[in-house]
């Protein structure tokens, strides 16, 4: 057996079956494509759900990839265990339909003894007990010994999740020796022990489980194999764990570089977070170069808690300073080869990475701080549990997950509410928390649309045409096919060739009409769904229509022009805002509609408003030079050599579509544009804010609308011109004028408030009276807010030294009151804060405060007297 470094091995298993006319596909993105079911991609088959259900047709009928996948469930083992990780890699091939057990399994014989020079001695496999069809290819055409095929129950050999399709499983065992078993003269693959190690499991999918719990034979029946990558690295390399594999240990060693400190392969607290950094740099890496930004829920909270849990370990290591964003560079050195988008998006994955760390080290001293003052606190009561109420102000105000919470507490013994601090989450969110799970399970469903022949296609034409006679392929109404629909009915209607644009890549569907001699349909939205169908969503406003009719598809065409101004708008946008703004900025996520565009991108703090006009500035001068705009159809290697900027997260094939104006913006995208961008006509910034960590959002309008909005913001001018009896060249200077007028006119007026205070402060004195023996006021004023009541009570205190003050006053509309008690009234029972409660009370409002000093308000301003009359019987009162 030779040594083979990870990326050759990868490198060997896709090109054995590329020879074995394999379509290799590169990794799917690690954010599932239309599957809700799923937060990230957790299996190599997860994104070819929709391939082995047949609701979409695969490019091929055999497929291999080696995929990117996040798991989290063991979370809590990582770098204690020598296998767990929360990234892996997936090799896997696949048949739809095509090659089934006799090609899976010599194929895979072919790949482990010929291609990886695996010793035959050491491979041992395993089959399902009742599958003995691939028990007979083993023994029988593979030619391995009975005793080196082990047959084990459902529990091991068996795949399904639910109900749908399922089947049992064959796998591929590797031997690492005497010295890793348990002893047992019956030690063999199914064991406990550490001395068969599983590396490539066969799933024979030749089942679909109905409800009533019975094994339907599938007709044409799949492959499904998965080999992890890091795991036959393991036994390529001869070493004991994950941690000392090449690509791992690359990186391990620049933690162990940073941290300063000695990695001895043990199980001490150092050497585990020197292993949960190294993994985990390599998942958040990952995980934001395909687009995933740290959040408070979803897969953005996952991200947050990688990033934030690897941080802290740096903490536990005596690093100091923000260092995750220097590991980034280790983890793209040895895996941008296989993954080019790491290599391209390097600075933005740093610049990301560093934000969020450079966050949490603002917060994790003083929180730890905050939680190491709970232990103390609860170790003093005897208490092993934390309440969800801290943990929760944990989580709010120092940015720690609850995982972290409890990571620190375990190390102690002391758990925490975590219902209590779910609850906390629901008050503050006001949703279910639990609305997004990760799930490690795939969900199988059926899809309405998959129920559809499979020659029911639609082609669209749009780019070349805006109107054309089809033929109606499928209708269906209220969740079932139908044969026909008639007038009032809302349906879907498929056709076989649209011009009508589906929604996609930001840009909303067309709007139209489908129409007959005697039938009109409006068509009030168009979306694509799988196999690539467009459906036609709206409402029969005349006649019937039925399957196979030929109607006429003629699409709005203002709509789709004015939606064609902001969507070439939107990638001239982009330009600019790279342009202004850095290299750095990547597009977030897009809509584009008739009306508006909405444009979200990377960027870390808020624009400036010069920022802001320099971009305006920049896309109408582009949009003014009249650029052509031009659309082809290339490979993606040629759109990459070109600079084609792409969508995180959007599906590209092989052959993609290039959008290019002029030598300022080439972009890889499917929608509509104009043919020239001085047909946008106007371009208008109406907002900039914030929409998450590190992204920011901008919308803007074209055409006619940007000049409806422009009209509309003159005739405010026009009216402020009006109101302030001036003219549009000096309305500034005098709006100004105006101003200064009001802050002097309101200083003078403070001043004549505070010395008309001060002067009634005799008159308010000779109105104090004594209740037993204590000095009491108890006055109304008018026009006084509660700032200046407050210093009027604290003028009134200084000229009685001892006593207690209640004042009451009416100011726009609202009732205020306000109490204040000398310290010596306090030791004799007086209250200020029960007194207001109980004053307010009379006038149908509330209040409180300590016992020197409180106030209220009042709804009642009628009862402003009698709310004062019953102070000296309070007084009376709190002395007793």
């Amino acid at each position: 057996m030779k040594k083979m470094g990870l990326n050759e091995i990868r490198k060997s298993f896709l090109d054995f079956f590329e020879s074995k006319d394999h379509y290799v596909r590169k990794s799917y993105s690690l954010v599932p494509e239309n599957d809700k079911s799923l937060l990230l991609i957790n299996a190599g088959m997860a994104p070819l759900k929709n391939y082995f259900m047949g609701i979409d047709t695969p490019p091929k009928k055999r497929m291999s990839t080696c995929q990117k996948c996040i798991r989290t469930g063991d979370i809590e083992n990582v770098g204690i265990t020598a296998r767990h990780a929360t990234f892996f890699e997936m090799l896997g091939n696949f048949s739809f339909g095509d090659y089934f057990k006799n090609e899976s399994v010599h194929w895979g014989w072919e790949f482990v003894t010929k291609h990886l020079n695996l010793p035959i001695e050491k491979l041992w496999v395993t089959v399902y007990e009742e599958d003995e069809e691939a028990y007979k290819i083993w023994n029988e055409k593979i030619g391995l010994p009975k005793e080196k095929i082990v047959k084990l129950g459902k529990e091991d050999n068996f795949w399904e999740i639910g109900t749908g399709p399922c089947g049992p499983c064959s796998e591929i065992y590797y031997d690492r020796g005497e010295k890793y078993g348990c002893g047992h003269v019956d030690c063999k693959p199914g064991c406990e022990c550490d001395r068969y190690v599983e590396f490539w499991n066969h799933v024979f999918t030749q089942f679909d489980k109905d409800e009533k719990g019975n094994y339907n034979p599938l007709p044409n029946p799949n492959i499904d194999t998965g080999m992890g990558l890091e795991r036959v690295a393991c036994i390529m390399q001869e070493v004991d764990n994950i941690f000392e594999i090449d690509t791992m240990k690359h990186i391990l060693d620049e933690v162990v570089k940073i941290s300063k400190q000695d990695y001895k392969g043990e199980d001490r607290k150092e050497d585990v977070s020197i292993r949960i950094i190294t993994d985990h740099i390599r998942s958040v890496t990952f995980m934001v170069s395909d687009g995933i930004l740290p959040s408070n829920e979803g897969r953005g909270y996952v991200l947050r808690r990688l990033l934030r849990r690897a941080a802290r370990h740096g903490k536990l290591l005596g690093i100091t300073q923000s260092f995750l964003t220097n590991l980034v560079d280790s983890v793209i050195e040895v895996s941008g080869g296989a993954y080019e988008e790491l290599i391209e998006k390097k600075e933005y994955i740093k610049k990301i990475i560093s934000i969020e760390e450079e966050r949490f080290q603002e917060t994790i001293d003083q929180g730890s701080e905050i939680l190491k003052g709970y232990i103390e606190g609860m170790k003093k009561e005897n208490k092993k549990v934390l309440s969800g109420e801290n943990a929760f102000r944990l989580y709010d105000t120092y940015g720690f997950p609850l995982e972290l919470t409890k990571e620190i507490l375990q190390e102690e013994n002391i758990d925490v509410d975590e219902d209590a601090f779910k609850e906390e989450m629901e008050k503050q969110r006001q949703r279910a928390r639990s609305a997004r799970q990760n799930k490690d399970e795939v969900g199988w469903k059926e899809d309405l649309y998959s129920k559809l022949n499979d020659r029911i296609k639609s082609t669209f034409i749009g780019y070349e045409c805006d109107k054309n006679t089809s033929k109606v392929m499928a209708i269906i109404k209220e969740g079932e096919i139908v044969s026909e629909i008639l007038k009032d009915d809302e349906a879907i209607i498929i056709l076989e060739e649209t011009p009508f644009y589906p929604e996609g890549g930001g840009q909303k569907g067309d709007q139209g009409i489908l129409y007959g001699e005697e039938f009109v349909f409006k068509v009030s939205d168009c979306k694509k769904v799988n196999n690539d169908r467009i459906i036609h969503i709206g409402k029969v406003l005349k006649g019937r229509l039925s399957i196979e009719s030929t109607i006429v598809a003629a699409i709005n065409i203002e709509n789709r022009i004015n939606t064609g101004r902001n969507h070439t708008a939107t990638h001239i946008l982009q330009s600019a805002l790279r342009e202004a703004l850095g290299e750095h900025v990547e597009q977030s996520g897009s809509l584009v509609t008739s009306e508006r565009l909405r444009f979200d991108f990377s960027h870390f703090q808020p624009l400036t408003e010069e920022e802001v006009e320099k971009v305006e500035d920049l896309v109408n001068k582009k949009i003014l030079e009249g650029l052509e705009v031009t659309a082809q159809q290339m490979n993606m290697e040629e759109a990459k050599k070109r600079g084609a900027t792409a969508l995180f997260g959007e599906k590209y094939g092989n052959v993609v579509r290039v959008v290019t104006m002029g030598d300022y913006s080439i972009e890889l995208c499917g929608g509509t544009h104009l043919n020239n961008t001085s047909k946008v006509g106007l371009f208008k910034i109406i907002s900039e804010g914030g929409v998450a960590a590190g992204v920011r959002r901008i919308e803007a309008v074209t055409g006619p609308k940007a000049y409806e909005y422009m009209k509309s913001e003159e005739l405010k001018i026009k009216e402020i011109v009006k109101i302030v009896k001036s003219n549009s060249k000096d309305v500034v200077s005098k709006v100004e004028s105006l101003v200064d007028e009001l802050k002097n006119t309101y200083k003078e007026m403070e001043a004549i408030k505070n010395k008309m205070a001060s002067g009634a402060v005799d008159e308010i004195l000779q109105n104090m009276i004594e209740i037993d023996g204590i000095k009491v006021i108890r006055y109304k004023l008018l026009g006084l807010d509660v700032e200046e009541l407050r210093n009027l009570g604290d003028q009134l205190k200084d000229k009685i030294k001892s006593g207690l003050i209640v004042l009451a006053s009416i100011k726009d509309d609202k009732l205020n009151f306000i109490s204040m008690a000398t310290e010596d009234m306090v030791k004799k029972g007086i209250h200020a804060g029960n007194i207001i409660k109980q004053v307010a009370k009379v006038a149908g409002g509330g209040g409180g405060g300590r016992p020197t000093m409180a106030q209220a308000g009042g709804k009642d301003l009628s009862k402003i007297d009698k709310a004062l009359e019953i102070v000296e019987a309070l007084v009376k009162e709190q002395q007793k």
